[in-house]
């Protein structure tokens, strides 16, 4: 009710201004009165009031359906409309091309594509969307044939995290019988592409290497990974087309609820808290709008704090729920944002960290998340060619930007929305760490050490 009367306030008189001007001075109209009317953002004069911003049906989008449900881009002076996207090459084409103001997006793509590898353009991050978030699920089949490998405790239940080891028979005896053994992720450049081939390359498994030629990475692969979007992901597992993926949720808990999938392991066992999605703008956009670009990062700041309250997660599910977000039901979508996690029907486990929108520093866009990206973009052969180390926080620093996260969370602490010890001291680099699921040292100031530390896909070749 809230929202709404604020939505009444703010729109009523700018709808008499649009009446009132010319097709031509409609938008100036519509600037001019918003950057005039009072709201809880004094400092700033919005140059696109208007926005619409683009998402794919996963709950990692929460910050923008908050953002807009709670008020938070109307307390910014912003009348935003948010689309649900077919897939994500849509939504980074409908970005470039200006149909997309903005819009939810895999934290490899703008990366990508200032890196050379897919379609380039000069897109910009100034916000972390989550921590977290996605899960690698196999068909029952693979799973009854994993069972007898994974380690359990005194109840008999598997223990966690399991390793990629224990699939490793099964892909032997598929080989065996002469069948490929085929799973799924949702891009290229996908979190989640990097994710189940670190799984995988941590037992000694091959997930391929791309090359000019192939496009598929699927050289010398043992595992045949191509792309499905994540809506779709629990019907092509059930058709059998593949036989288990990663994908974000509540894709992994609708495989649960169906009865044809069990999920193995969380990104958070992969990678202790590792970066997910991204708000995305054209490098153009922010130097066009520099005053909307911090005002929808206030708001989606906001709207992360307003996530990671506790109490808040029951409306949030619902809220998502929402046919015009992700549209699940709402016990699907709960099973995961509400601090659990189901793997096997009826082995529920608390997991309070599997969605993470605002602690640990979750909205702040750190070079070194980034970096990470571009090292298994290297890793495994998307970047084809070996690049020196500043090459890798060059790139990055075009791309990630703190310095519009850092302006938006400074007028934060002084309208009193945040604590200034909510801004993370840095020079937007993390300590280096070893919270992956093979002890491996990342040290995101020393990118070609960490991508030599690796050997599978790489042969005896030492990759630079």
């Amino acid at each position: 009710m809230k929202a709404l009367l604020k939505k009444t306030i703010f729109i009523l008189p700018a709808t008499i201004l649009l009446i009132a001007c010319g097709n031509k001075e409609k938008q100036q109209a519509l600037a001019e009165h918003v950057s005039t009317t009072p709201s809880t953002s004094k400092h700033l004069a919005i140059e696109k009031p208007q926005l619409t911003f683009g998402f794919i049906k996963l709950t990692d989008m929460a910050p923008l359906a908050i953002a807009k449900e709670k008020g938070f881009f109307e307390d910014e002076g912003l009348f935003v409309s948010v689309e649900a996207q077919s897939n994500w090459k849509n939504v980074l084409d409908r970005v470039i091309d200006g149909q997309l103001d903005g819009s939810h997006m895999l934290a490899g793509q703008p990366i990508a594509a200032g890196a050379g590898f897919g379609r380039q353009a000069e897109l910009v991050t100034p916000f972390s969307m989550d921590l977290n978030g996605n899960g690698i699920t196999v068909s029952n089949d693979v799973w009854d044939k994993m069972k007898p490998n994974v380690p359990t405790d005194s109840d008999g239940k598997p223990i966690h995290p399991i390793k990629a080891d224990a699939l490793k028979p099964v892909i032997e005896s598929y080989k065996k019988e002469g069948k490929a053994f085929k799973m799924g992720m949702v891009f290229p450049v996908s979190t989640h592409n990097y994710e189940i081939r670190y799984w995988l390359a941590a037992a000694g498994i091959n997930p391929g290497m791309y090359t000019a030629d192939n496009v598929q990475g699927q050289i010398d692969a043992e595992v045949l990974l191509s792309v499905t979007p994540p809506p779709q992901m629990p019907a092509t597992l059930e058709a059998g087309t593949i036989y288990g993926y990663c994908v974000g949720e509540p894709w992994n808990q609708q495989a649960v609820f169906k009865g044809i999938g069990v999920p193995v392991v969380t990104n958070y066992d992969i990678w202790k808290n590792n970066p997910e999605k991204v708000f995305v703008m054209t490098k153009k956009f922010v130097e066009d709008n520099p005053n909307t670009a911090i005002a929808v990062t206030k708001a989606l700041i906001r709207a992360g704090q307003w996530l990671d309250e506790p109490s808040n997660r029951a409306e949030a599910v619902k809220i998502l729920s929402m046919s015009q977000y992700v549209g699940a039901d709402e016990a699907v979508i709960a099973n995961s944002m509400t601090g659990t996690f189901e793997f096997e029907k009826g082995d529920k486990r608390d997991m309070p960290d599997f969605n993470v929108f605002y602690k640990y520093n979750a909205t702040y866009p750190f070079y070194s998340d980034g970096i990470w990206f571009l090292t298994q973009m290297r890793r495994w052969g998307q970047i084809p060619e070996a690049k020196p180390a500043n090459w890798y926080s060059e790139t990055i620093k075009d791309i990630y930007r703190p310095d519009i996260w850092k302006k938006a969370a400074a007028l934060l602490v002084e309208e009193g929305h945040i604590p200034a010890t909510d801004i993370p001291q840095t020079d937007g680099f993390k300590p280096a760490t070893s919270d992956f699921i093979d002890g491996t040292i990342y040290d995101a100031k020393k990118p070609i050490e960490y991508i030599n530390s690796f050997s599978i896909g790489n042969k005896d070749e030492t990759i630079q």
